[in-house]
């Protein structure tokens, strides 16, 4: 309704009038309420009823009343004032109220009085400042739309960064995750074997000093008790695969998936296998689904549970090697 005021105003007519006149036709268009404000022109114009009925009636005037004549002057004065002018660009107007609104939206300040009445517009006119008028409403509904297409296209940019970085952050939660689970299963197989170890070693003691003891009775000289072997200590990197004899950190595998598609990356040497068939899951793009074993081609071996648990290192997979990718039976 706004957009419909101002453009009423822009043409010339006054705001109390452009209001009415977009209010009485129900806010359908400029040109509904232009049609009113023009057939309903002539009881509307400006000084007409005022100078009527502020011009004294020359019947019965008393030539000696002052009061009366400045009363004439002042009337006559009022209904030469037919519109106000706008000298900084020669617009005429009706009344204070769209001076007002003029020099609001210009900044114009110097108006004055204007003997010279505000003729309507022609149809020409009328026709011109209606196809002005569908111009400026054209382009608004264009500048809206880019608007609200670049701001659409922020927010699917928005919505696809933060999806790519919750789908990283799931992914390295899940990769942490798989490692904590591969190393404590890891280190529970250690304590388990060092445990193993130790009740050994009391075993053979123990039998030994049971011979002694039964040999001391018999009379018989006891047999040299040999020194029990020392509890194994097995470190977090023991395995039954000797270390190469060079100290390295990484090692590099190239990854053979059933497609042909060949992965390359690079390992710390005390990772586990584990860490590398995690990698393959996460970056296989060959269409397959299911479980998979991992191999050598040469010597050949197929990896089982336990392999998985070994690091890389203790493997024999350093500094490089070649691994299948081969779909489980």
């Amino acid at each position: 309704m706004a957009d419909f005021v101002q453009c009423l105003v822009d043409m010339g007519f006054a705001k109390d009038k452009a209001e009415k006149a977009v209010q009485v036709t129900e806010n359908r268009g400029v040109e509904p309420a232009m049609e009113w404000i023009l057939s309903n022109a002539d009881s509307d114009q400006p000084g007409t009823s005022k100078a009527v009925s502020e011009t004294p009636s020359e019947t019965g005037v008393s030539n000696d009343s002052k009061g009366e004549e400045k009363a004439e002057e002042k009337a006559d004065s009022e209904a030469s004032v037919r519109s106000y002018k706008c000298e900084d660009c020669g617009k005429l107007f009706k009344d204070v109220e769209a001076v007002e609104f003029h020099a609001a939206k210009t900044n114009h300040s110097n108006f004055s009085e204007s003997t010279e009445e505000k003729k309507p517009l022609s149809p020409e006119e009328k026709a011109e400042q209606m196809k002005l008028l569908e111009e400026k409403l054209k382009q608004k509904r264009k500048e809206r739309e880019e608007r609200e297409k670049l701001e659409d296209l922020d927010r699917e940019k928005s919505r696809v960064a933060m999806g790519k970085e919750l789908a990283e952050a799931k992914r390295r939660l899940a990769e942490q995750e798989m490692k904590e689970i591969v190393e404590a299963r890891r280190k529970e197989k250690i304590d388990d074997r060092l445990a193993r170890e130790r009740v050994k070693a009391k075993i053979e003691e123990d039998k030994l000093a049971r011979k002694a003891k039964l040999a001391q009775q018999q009379g018989i000289a006891p047999p040299t008790l040999p020194t029990p072997p020392p509890t194994p200590v097995v470190a977090a990197s023991d395995s039954a695969v000797s270390p190469p004899k060079k100290d390295y950190k990484e090692t590099k595998l190239q990854l053979r998936l059933p497609s042909g598609k060949t992965l390359i990356q690079t390992f710390g040497v005390s990772e586990p296998l584990a860490a590398v068939r995690l990698y393959i899951e996460l970056n296989r793009d060959d269409g397959t689904q299911g479980t998979f074993n991992l191999m050598t081609s040469f010597p050949r071996k197929v990896y089982q549970g336990d392999d998985y648990d070994m690091p890389l290192e203790a493997l024999g997979l350093v500094p490089s090697a070649v691994l299948m990718v081969t779909k489980s039976a």
